[in-house]
């Protein structure tokens, strides 16, 4: 189920939240908890039926791992034996009681889930490619959220395994991965942060300021994704099938930049707005990230909860930068390129995450120079740098986004003749590109937020546009990751 459906808006929402209170006030708590996992599943299973049991026994698989899990690193209450200790009992105990087994275990679980859903067609291609042997290809679907959902419950693996969370309730756990504001693409969560919300006695009770912040963002992302983003997804489809020339190129290349900000944060509004009608706080995950002055400062600006995922529980588990600057420019490309990877099975998505491993190697380098650039000049090379490797995140192979790439430098001509049908996209660029610069965002925009019957007109005004958008409706672009 999309959010910008008359179905969501119109029924499944407002009618999951206020199932969800009336059962609290008649304080039949684990009925309304119970309500919003059977609301969370009959979301996922909208879209396609057959892949609930899929979601079913992955959260199973986890939540008995992550139970065995604390049964061997919390076993004992003793706070003086460490975890090398326990891992010595373990041992003595057998594999299932040995908690970095467990781990791998899990581990390993939830990869080879993704891996086969994701890449085996990706492997079987190269290997066709390789051998010159004609393997035939699954023809998967990519299962919806797969990569979301397979992410979270790693990190609660993770948390588990180390002590900083624990869910002895299955009813919470699956709450916790389904929770159908993020399910499909984030925030990507910590048990720890969330859980603790749906347990306080007063996120039981309707809360209005928390309902009207939370339509207010829902209707901020709404018109992000349908009148925005959905705009500049017609520029971008049209100029990546066969722009050349340097003008094409680039403002087919920019409406893809502007389309996947306004495309995925507005996803984000919108999740952190459902959720907060049941008073639950989802985390930030874009800080204006266009308006960064480093690589660095742009990962710690674009989803963020990503960002969190790969420094916590792939670059540190590498090493991090302990032993020396070259390992940890070693690393950081690492956990950039599984983060590529990641995002989709292509060698695209692995040359779009080589480049910002590369560029935060870069950037470590000059900081070690000590001589800071002009901040329009920093924001310029970060800006052009991010827009050129969203260049291979969006095409659908390296000919394709070297052939705009050629064009953005000048190689294909300069021919203007096109100026004139460009001129639509153009004005677009010049309208919003500024506002993603300049203009307080979402985030800001809520924590100063006071209802007032201006904000109440500002949301209706947006609300109905985007309405006459929806003969249009598209899936969000992070679906298909």
């Amino acid at each position: 189920m999309l959010f910008n459906t008359y179905v969501f808006i119109f029924a499944f929402w407002p009618i999951s939240v206020g199932v969800y209170f009336f059962l609290n006030r008649l304080r039949y708590v684990t009925a309304a908890k119970l309500s919003l996992v059977i609301a969370s599943l009959f979301f996922y299973s909208w879209w396609n039926i057959s892949y609930l049991p899929l979601i079913l026994g992955s959260i199973a698989f986890n939540y008995i791992v992550g139970r065995l899990l604390q049964v061997t690193v919390h076993g004992s209450d003793d706070i003086s034996v460490d975890q090398e200790q326990k891992d010595q009992r373990s041992k003595r105990k057998g594999l299932l009681h040995s908690p970095k087994a467990l781990l791998t275990i899990g581990l390993v679980g939830n990869i080879l889930l993704l891996g086969y859903y994701k890449y085996t067609d990706f492997f079987l291609i190269n290997l066709t490619e390789i051998s010159g042997h004609n393997f035939p290809l699954l023809k998967l679907i990519l299962p919806l959220g797969i990569s979301f959902f397979t992410f979270t419950q790693i990190a609660y693996l993770v948390d588990a395994y180390r002590g900083k969370t624990r869910e002895y309730n299955l009813m919470s756990y699956i709450l916790f991965v389904t929770f159908y504001p993020h399910l499909i693409a984030g925030p990507i969560l910590h048990h720890s942060e969330m859980m603790p919300q749906f347990d306080r006695l007063r996120n039981k009770h309707w809360n209005w300021n928390n309902a009207s912040k939370g339509v207010y963002i829902f209707c901020i992302g709404l018109f992000k994704k349908v009148v925005i983003a959905d705009t500049f997804a017609e520029f971008a489809n049209d100029g990546f099938a066969s722009a050349h020339q340097f003008v094409d190129t680039w403002v087919a290349t920019l409406s893809y930049t502007l389309q996947l900000y306004f495309d995925f944060s507005g996803y984000t509004d919108m999740a952190i707005g459902a959720a907060l009608l049941f008073n639950i706080v989802l985390p930030q995950n874009f800080n204006s990230p266009y308006k960064a002055l480093s690589i660095q400062d742009f990962w710690r600006r674009w989803h963020m909860t990503l960002s969190r995922f790969l420094r916590d529980y792939i670059y540190f588990p590498l090493g991090g930068s302990r032993r020396g600057e070259l390992i940890a420019m070693r690393n950081v490309i690492i956990t950039f390129i599984i983060g590529g990877f990641w995002h989709g099975a292509g060698w695209t998505f692995l040359v779009w995450g080589f480049m910002h491993g590369a560029g935060q190697a870069v950037h470590r380098m000059w900081m070690k120079v000590g001589k800071p650039l002009p901040k329009w000049f920093a924001w310029l090379i970060t800006f052009i740098f991010i827009n050129i490797a969203w260049v291979f995140f969006r095409a659908d192979t390296v000919t394709q986004a070297l052939r705009l790439l050629k064009g953005m430098i000048g190689l294909n001509g300069l021919d203007m003749s096109s100026l004139k049908t460009l001129a639509p996209a153009g004005l677009f660029i010049l309208i919003f590109l500024p506002i993603v610069m300049f203009a307080s965002n979402s985030s800001e925009r809520v924590e100063a937020f006071r209802p007032t019957w201006k904000k109440a007109i500002f949301m209706a005004v947006i609300f109905v546009i985007s309405l006459l958008y929806f003969n249009r409706i598209t899936e969000f672009l992070y679906f298909n990751f």
